[in-house]
């Protein structure tokens, strides 16, 4: 893969991972006009992920840090519970009594469904990006999507009282999204605010919910693909993690971009982008 593609996607990717117009969409619609073949199915695209990924670990950091945090502790107390059961002196630790480990539990059920999916649809979604057809569709979905989210003013449930069905919903919301051409968080967002989560908490947990998702996916990649990896040379290596790094620097400068947008309601603006890029892409799949 030439450096310059490399980065190309890799802009791709940071914008339209966190601006809500789909990044695998564009990738999939880039990856055609450009004639891009890199000989690792989904790897590529996975790997930009990533460097996105790295991103939300910094813009949330302390967030992160709490859930971790928690999420152990939360680990460490059900096994306490669990000792428990065979002693005479029996005091059972309250394993969800805090905010985080609440937002902890409401993660797990939402990475449920979103895991399940994302193995059924697997080969769904590799076929869909190979056609300009399905992205553009779904770039339509997108901007419909977008036009609801920004008629929804949203209410004040955080992580304190949101409900673990709203969490599966989300997750399923997710889920879904992996298709091309379907932004996950212009999905994810509007699923939050549909459920009645608070505007600010919408983004917050829709980028964070992203993670296991997103360390999923490599982790299916990089076992399907072991094979093929071994096969590619030090150049393109390098060229991934260029693209890699560059995906990563333009998402942490569009998430603080989105957080502002996200407040003022302005996703009408993408939603026009979306119904015109969704056009572009179906012309494009009869005239190509």
């Amino acid at each position: 893969m030439e450096f310059i593609k490399a980065i190309i996607m890799g802009i791709i990717q940071g914008v339209a991972e966190f601006l809500p117009i789909s990044s695998s969409g564009h990738l999939a619609i880039f990856k055609i006009l450009l004639n891009m073949e890199t000989d690792t199915g989904m790897l590529f695209d996975v790997l930009l992920h990533l460097g996105t990924l790295a991103a939300v670990f910094i813009v949330f950091w302390q967030d992160i840090k709490s859930l971790i945090v928690e999420g152990f502790s939360l680990l460490f107390d059900c096994i306490y519970n669990i000792g428990c059961l065979f002693k005479k002196d029996k005091k059972y630790r309250k394993i969800v009594g805090t905010p985080y480990r609440r937002f902890v539990m409401l993660i797990i059920v939402s990475t449920i469904p979103t895991g399940i999916i994302g193995i059924l649809m697997k080969d769904v979604i590799e076929l869909s990006s190979e056609t300009l057809f399905v992205p553009g569709c779904m770039l339509l979905l997108t901007g419909v999507l977008l036009t609801i989210a920004d008629r929804i003013s949203g209410t004040t449930i955080t992580e304190k009282d949101a409900s673990y069905g709203k969490a599966a919903l989300i997750g399923t919301a997710q889920g879904i999204a992996t298709m091309p051409g379907l932004s996950r968080s212009g999905t994810t967002i509007a699923a939050c605010l549909l459920c009645g989560f608070d505007r600010n908490f919408a983004v917050r947990y829709s980028f964070i919910m992203s993670i296991p998702a997103i360390l999923g996916a490599l982790l299916l990649e990089l076992l399907d693909f072991s094979a093929a990896t071994t096969s590619i040379g030090a150049m393109e290596w390098a060229a991934y993690g260029v693209g890699t790094v560059v995906s990563g620097v333009v998402g942490y400068i569009c998430i603080k971009t989105m957080l502002v947008i996200v407040r003022g309601k302005k996703f009408k603006y993408f939603a026009w982008y979306c119904f015109g890029m969704g056009i572009v892409a179906i012309v494009g799949h009869f005239v190509v």
